[in-house]
């Protein structure tokens, strides 16, 4: 596998303390939130949890990746909206591992439009890219 380089242009800095149940929160203070594990794999739910805030970062960045895509093809996306499903689960050699589904609606361009946006905003986006390879992205115009 090959290491795409990157030029760094920005550095988002996070500490987590006491992982999975405990607190994240960014340098700037922007972001402080309290994690739990959802009720589904045993904890209380009482907080947020990185499978939340995976998808939550996903279905922002994608978005953004629609929109320039959608700007090169001189293409309105206007009233667009991206949803990011983020599955945690036991691998086959027992670990864990993330699937991911992006539900994209578009709602003023023809389906075959809009999965050719949404292919194209896939190849830019940097989750996108980041996940290749790595974790099952599955995409649907909906």
């Amino acid at each position: 596998m090959t290491i795409q380089y990157v030029d760094v242009l920005y550095t988002a800095v996070a500490t987590a303390e006491n992982g999975r149940d405990g607190r994240v929160a960014t340098d700037d203070g922007k972001l402080d939130v309290i994690v739990n594990p959802p009720i589904e794999l045993g904890g209380t739910g009482a907080g947020t949890n990185p499978e939340q805030l995976f998808a939550a970062g996903y279905s922002a960045c994608f978005q953004s990746a629609l929109g320039v895509v959608a700007r090169r093809a001189k293409t309105d996306v206007s009233g667009s909206r991206v949803t990011a499903k983020v599955g945690l689960g036991k691998t086959e050699s027992g670990g864990f591992g993330l699937t991911v589904a992006l539900d994209v609606s578009i709602p003023n361009l023809e389906r075959d439009a809009a999965a050719a946006l949404v292919e194209q905003a896939h190849e830019v986006c940097p989750y996108s890219n980041a996940t290749r390879g790595n974790v099952e992205v599955t995409l649907s115009v909906v």
